[in-house]
């Protein structure tokens, strides 16, 4: 067995790296086979990490934290974001258009030249809308953005949100605890960080908050910092929703936006805010607007000849 140990300058730097209720401990356990443990000396209050296990194991996690720290120290992720590893280093490096890679080693990876753009322009603004019919894969990339972003420590949580438009967003009236209210409603997001994270896993870090599922409803008078934001199904919001959730963001966090703005649920006569919002945005600094079209479905074949079907029948009509 070897042992190594890692200092730490402060509780606020172990807080950083570890997460709150040190979760990240349990994921280096689990991820690299090795027991990790963090100790205070007693006369010193000096904190440092101490990982226990097989040589070669214990090499690859205090590697891997080393470079956390680094990263952090430095207040900036590694400069080419190529070199990124997935947590289990015994992956594979993602290859160069690789954006993450699932809990079962499948290289997700941007399937046309929209759906590059759109990964490109999450990378490089603060605020980004995605705008397309179903299938396009504008929810499923955004995820798999937000966890590339999460295990390379760019940010240390993830947001979820969505309009809660059939219950008026009064979510009191519905049976269950909130998670059992809104859980319906946010489904397809879960769906895609179970495809991408693997279901334990997303449990652990939602139960851990790393992971925060946030109504509309319940996002007033919130700021999230160091947190990358995702807000699916937009255009059921109303202007003044969306101008609620784009004013939560605090420093260090980025926030996609995603839609249809060709269909909403909302009441007859309501104007969506995604609709509203690109218009106002559109030319501000640091906000990007990316629209996906029927040419970039990645679900079965057939969705894409219906949304053309749909789309000449509405032209008619």
């Amino acid at each position: 067995m070897t042992t190594r140990e890692i200092k730490l300058q402060d509780s606020q730097e172990a807080l950083r790296l570890l997460g709150e209720k040190d979760a990240r401990l349990r994921e280096l356990e689990r991820d690299f086979g090795v027991e990790v443990l963090l100790r205070q000396d007693a006369s010193t209050g000096e904190l440092r990490l101490s990982l226990r296990g097989s040589a070669a194991r214990v090499e690859k996690a205090a590697r891997r934290l080393r470079g956390e720290l680094d990263a952090l120290r430095r207040r900036a992720a590694p400069a080419d974001a190529r070199g990124f590893e997935p947590l289990n280093l015994d992956s594979p490096a993602l290859p160069e258009d690789g954006l993450y890679r699932t809990h079962h080693g499948r290289v997700v990876r941007p399937r046309s030249s929209n759906q590059k753009k759109y990964v490109d322009a999450v990378a490089e603004h603060d605020l980004t809308f995605a705008v397309g019919p179903a299938g396009t894969g504008k929810t499923y990339l955004a995820v798999a953005c937000a966890l590339r972003a999460l295990e390379s420590r760019k940010v240390a949580k993830v947001i979820l949100s969505r309009p809660v438009v059939e219950a008026g967003e009064r979510l009191g009236f519905l049976p269950g605890d909130l998670m059992e209210k809104v859980n319906p409603y946010l489904r397809p997001l879960y769906d895609a960080f179970y495809s991408l994270l693997g279901a334990e896993r997303f449990r652990t870090w939602r139960d851990n908050e790393v992971i925060e599922i946030v109504p509309l409803a319940y996002m007033r008078g919130r700021t999230f910092e160091d947190a990358f934001m995702i807000l699916d199904e937009a255009q059921n919001t109303t202007p003044e929703q969306m101008r609620m959730f784009l004013t939560r963001m605090g420093m260090g966090s980025k926030t996609v936006v995603t839609g249809d703005v060709t269909q909403h649920d909302l009441p007859a006569r309501s104007e969506s805010g995604l609709a509203r919002s690109i218009e106002i945005l559109k030319d501000v600094e640091g906000v990007s607007v990316l629209k996906l079209t029927e040419s970039d479905v990645v679900r079965h074949p057939l969705v894409r000849r219906l949304i053309r079907a749909y789309d000449k029948w509405d032209a008619k009509a």
